[in-house]
């Protein structure tokens, strides 16, 4: 992780060599953060062979290294993602080690996993319940072509967020909470990270 200059502007440039995070030494709550990312062009074991991939961590808490791959915090997960791919759209939500939601969606359940699709209309499904894993996809690729600057916004409000993708409302969640292991806790706050996950990536423009 280190900060350079391009094209004339002050970026984060996350090479994605190893997987790891950055983080804010606060927690937060009820707020509005808004950023921009594109990808480089350098990839990585173990995603040589898939789409492009960081991540922006949100209410997250406790210590890094507790999720499945020893990396990162308790956390919801905004998708930071090449789009249009099988691996998924910007915006996508992954609950992180025992967060989860409520999400308006469709779909169904493989063993412990759930993959579900947004859907407004649709009733809620709580997506990572237990200490479960899941996703729940957005309804399209509203992200901007490779090598060009994607925006995304996250609003938190209480016990809700909202992803935005480029202007695009793809993903509301509602009655945030973390397992931890024997019931639910409601969570409206935490720290944010930024994944570093095997591909090369920029951020600027963080408010």
């Amino acid at each position: 992780f280190h900060v350079m200059e391009l094209d004339g502007e002050n970026v984060l440039h996350i090479t994605g060599k190893y997987y790891g995070c950055v983080f804010t030494k606060e927690s937060y709550g009820n707020y509005h953060l808004k950023l921009k990312y594109k990808f480089g062009e350098d990839k990585f074991e173990p995603r040589l062979n898939k789409a492009y991939d960081s991540g922006l961590l949100y209410h997250s808490r406790g210590e890094c290294g507790i999720d499945g791959w020893l990396t990162w915090m308790q956390s919801h997960e905004l998708q930071v993602i090449e789009g249009g791919t099988m691996d998924g759209n910007p915006g996508d939500y992954w609950p992180i080690a025992g967060n989860h939601a409520d999400i308006r969606s469709e779909g169904r359940t493989f063993g412990t996993f759930g993959r579900y699709k947004y859907i407004p209309e649709a009733d809620f499904n709580t997506i990572g319940a237990n200490g479960t894993s899941g996703v729940c996809a957005v309804s399209g690729d509203y992200g901007s072509p490779h090598g060009e600057w994607t925006e995304v916004e996250l609003i938190c409000f209480e016990d809700k967020a909202i992803h935005i993708v480029n202007g695009t409302v793809v993903l509301v969640l509602e009655n945030s909470a973390w397992w931890d292991g024997e019931k639910d806790i409601p969570l409206t706050e935490g720290q944010i990270q930024l994944q570093s996950e095997a591909a090369e990536v920029y951020y600027k423009d963080v408010m």
